[in-house]
Parts: C-alpha cells; sequence; structure tokens
C-alpha cells in the first residue's frame, strides 16, 4: 500500500469515527469539553498497543515487581527523539507511582529491570545512573523476552492488537 493511500485511508477511517461520534452523541457534543489534542497541550505519544505492553512487562519483570507504570511515566516525558533526560529523580519515582522514603529506590529498581528487559537503555550522567535514557523498540523486547519460550494469550493479545492498529514486530 503506498503512503498516499495510507493517509486516504486514515482520513477516510476518522471521518467515519466522526460520523459515528456525531451520531451517538449529536448536539450535546456541543457543551461538552473534548479532550482535543490540536487545542491542548502536552500530549504524549504512545503504542496503542500499550495495555497489552504493560500486562507482558509485568509479567516477565516477575510478581512483586511490576514495570509498567515506571514505562508509562517515562513514554509521558519523552519527546518524538526516543529520549528522555532525567534531572528530577524523585518526580519521575512519584510519577511511576513510588512514594516515602524508599521511592527513589524502587524506581531505580524497576528502571535496571526495564533496561534488563530491553525496554530501555540508559548511561549515568550528573544527576543519577538514569540520568539519559532512550526508549527502545518494545516490539523488539518482546520478541527477545519471548524467544525459545512458549507462545501465550498475552503475547497473541499484543499481536492481534498489533494487526488492528497496522503495526507489525
Amino acid at each position: 500500500m503506498s503512503k498516499k493511500s495510507e493517509v486516504v485511508g486514515r482520513k477516510v477511517q476518522e471521518e467515519k469515527r466522526l460520523a459515528l461520534r456525531q451520531q451517538v452523541w449529536g448536539s450535546e457534543l456541543e457543551q461538552l469539553d473534548l479532550w482535543d489534542k490540536t487545542t491542548h497541550k502536552g500530549f504524549a505519544s504512545v503504542p496503542r498497543t500499550l495495555p497489552q505492553l504493560s500486562r507482558i512487562m509485568d509479567m516477565f519483570a516477575g510478581k512483586g515487581t511490576p514495570v509498567s507504570t515506571t514505562y508509562l511515566a517515562l513514554l509521558c516525558n519523552v519527546f518524538d527523539s526516543s529520549f528522555v533526560e532525567i534531572k528530577e529523580k524523585k518526580r519521575l519515582a512519584f510519577e511511576s507511582g513510588f512514594s516515602g522514603q524508599r521511592a527513589i529506590t524502587a524506581w531505580h529498581s524497576r528502571m535496571r529491570k526495564l533496561e534488563s528487559m530491553g525496554f530501555i537503555n540508559a548511561k549515568a550522567g550528573m544527576h543519577d545512573d538514569f540520568s539519559y535514557v532512550l526508549i527502545l523498540n518494545p516490539f523488539s523486547a518482546v520478541n527477545r523476552l519471548y524467544e525459545g519460550k512458549d507462545k501465550d494469550e498475552f503475547y497473541y493479545g499484543l499481536i492481534s492488537r498489533m494487526s488492528d492498529v497496522g503495526t507489525v514486530m
């Protein structure tokens, strides 16, 4: 499929969604304060497969050490360069769901786990061991995690959703 065909296809699908939205909500839409990324600032790009990726990440991270909220916090701090400079680890720890005296320690352990699982690559800097972070292709990381293992419902759920949104491993 050509790029032009893809653009036309996306436009047609968006028009269908808008028409359906209008049918469902009708004149009510005018009174509702919709969340629109074209008029509001501060949006992040996240994979549409994030729910499936999160389940796989947490499963492979092991019981009692979920990493998906830490990954989500990173995604909400990354720009299109796949690069995050972390100057405020306490804020990132909080955004990852950690608070109290051991917040940064818990955040560090989740970051190490994300790195060992292949979801991020980090470099030390003047702020911390995780001063500079690259967000790596999560689909490649999942492929490596499943290498030599039986595929399960989580893997096939990811594959199915990837097909729905038009992405590939």
